[in-house]
């Protein structure tokens, strides 16, 4: 996982309209580098459509953001560059047919062969097998997630997670990309309050440690995790579906990057 500075974040009447209404905002909220985000909302009011424009993924029509210095929405490939998403809910879920080792295999393999500089690429390869290992150790140190705590180790089938341990999992192969922001949804979903608070804690960590960190959640965390609270209102206009934020995918105007082998690296914050 490389040192980098978080980004910060920055919106000004930033806001999405799609066919159907407001899709989310106007919206107005400054963050430092290295701040914690949280978004937060009923269902329906464009949290996760807020998280995608704020990371690059979705071009919002409505007033202006700022990603380090990337305004939005004039430079999304730059702000995909520096940004990862972790778990959002059919945009990148994690594959159930494999085991936590090959999910991490894949990904390292991704990020050793398209998220590599030139000059790490001509390295000897046995260095380069081992700055990857040392890169996967790190991203699971950050994430919290020890593999000989599994069920089965590292062959423990994904779809044997828990909730929580299937956040960790994807907020450490989000880490490998090195982001400056790093994004995860519906944060506290399925999750009881002892989990909840570990799941803070975890991203109150990585924010620590430099990292920005954009959490949707349903709630708010503890005053005490000091996190810059985005509101994204209330969800009052026109009918809704039943996931709410889906309708990010019917504007047509607006880019949503589905996972598949073309956007592997999107997600792992390296487009």
């Amino acid at each position: 996982m490389t040192e980098r500075q978080g980004a910060a974040v920055s919106a000004e009447k930033f806001g999405m309209r799609g066919p159907r209404g407001q899709v989310f905002g106007p919206v107005d909220f400054t963050a430092e580098a290295g701040s914690l985000i949280a978004v937060t909302g009923p269902s329906g009011s464009g949290r996760t459509c807020l998280l995608l424009a704020l990371t690059g993924r979705m071009k919002a029509g409505e007033g202006l953001a700022k990603v380090a210095d990337h305004p939005l929405p004039k430079r999304l490939a730059a702000v995909r560059r520096i940004s990862a998403l972790g778990p959002v809910p059919g945009v990148n879920d994690l594959d159930p047919a494999l085991t936590v080792t090959e999910q991490l295999r894949e990904r390292v393999l991704l990020q050793r062969r398209f998220g590599a500089s030139l000059r790490s690429l001509l390295r000897p390869r046995g260095e380069r097998a081992a700055a990857s290992r040392a890169l996967l150790e790190r991203a699971l140190e950050a994430a919290g997630l020890d593999l000989d705590a599994l069920p089965r180790g590292g062959r423990t089938p994904v779809r044997r997670l828990d909730r929580l341990t299937e956040l960790r999992l994807s907020v450490a192969l989000a880490l490998l990309g090195g982001p400056r922001l790093l994004a995860v949804d519906d944060l506290d979903l399925k999750l009881s309050d002892g989990e909840r608070a570990d799941a803070w804690a975890l991203l109150r960590s990585l924010a620590d440690a430099g990292t920005t960190v954009l959490a949707v959640c349903s709630e708010p965390p503890d005053e005490q995790l000091g996190a810059v609270v985005v509101r994204t209102g209330t969800a009052e206009d026109g009918p809704e579906p039943a996931d709410g934020d889906t309708r990010c995918a019917d504007n047509a105007d607006n880019t949503y990057e589905k996972e598949g082998a073309a956007d592997a690296l999107a997600e792992a914050g390296r487009a």
